[in-house]
């Protein structure tokens, strides 16, 4: 295995995470506030604060993505990218955003729910098992890369 991929493993890893915040919240942004207009970031005050919220969230996703792209190509400038390593991050930082969102922000904190004036149930259950499942695919993307960095780190000593 090149040396530079080991060394800057886990700036792969949070490039891709970064990501999938980014992504997430974009999507999230986009579609359900935007388009479907179901929420706000904030849904306890008025609808003005609402948009502000929206804003403010926009530009978490926006900063979340622009600051992945950096880290990207310092990692190709330093011929150290390491493509199943960023995808398990991209993956495992959009389950984490969304499961965050669906459990923290949604049922603890009540932020906002995902659609007001009818059974929430199913859309939780979708929103939260989806979002476990981008972090378990994530997971095994890591274990798949993991298992082969050991076989390459084996046989590079033989």
């Amino acid at each position: 295995m090149d040396n530079n991929r080991k060394t800057f493993a886990n700036k792969n890893l949070w490039a891709g995470i970064l990501l999938g915040f980014g992504f997430v919240a974009f999507i999230d942004e986009a579609v359900f506030h935007q388009l479907l207009h179901w929420h706000h970031f904030y849904d306890k005050s008025t609808t003005e604060m609402g948009l502000v919220s929206d804003g403010l969230f926009h530009a978490f996703s926006f900063f979340a993505t622009i600051g992945s792209s950096f880290m990207l190509a310092d990692l190709h400038r330093r011929n150290a990218f390491w493509l199943k390593r960023w995808a398990a991050g991209i993956f495992l930082g959009a389950g984490t955003f969304q499961l965050y969102d669906g459990i923290i922000q949604h049922k603890l904190m009540e932020l906002h729910q995902i659609r007001y004036g009818v059974n929430i149930l199913p859309y939780d259950l979708v929103w939260n098992v989806l979002a476990a499942l981008l972090i378990g695919i994530g997971i095994l993307l890591l274990i798949s890369k993991q298992k082969s960095f050991v076989k390459e780190e084996v046989d590079a000593h033989r």
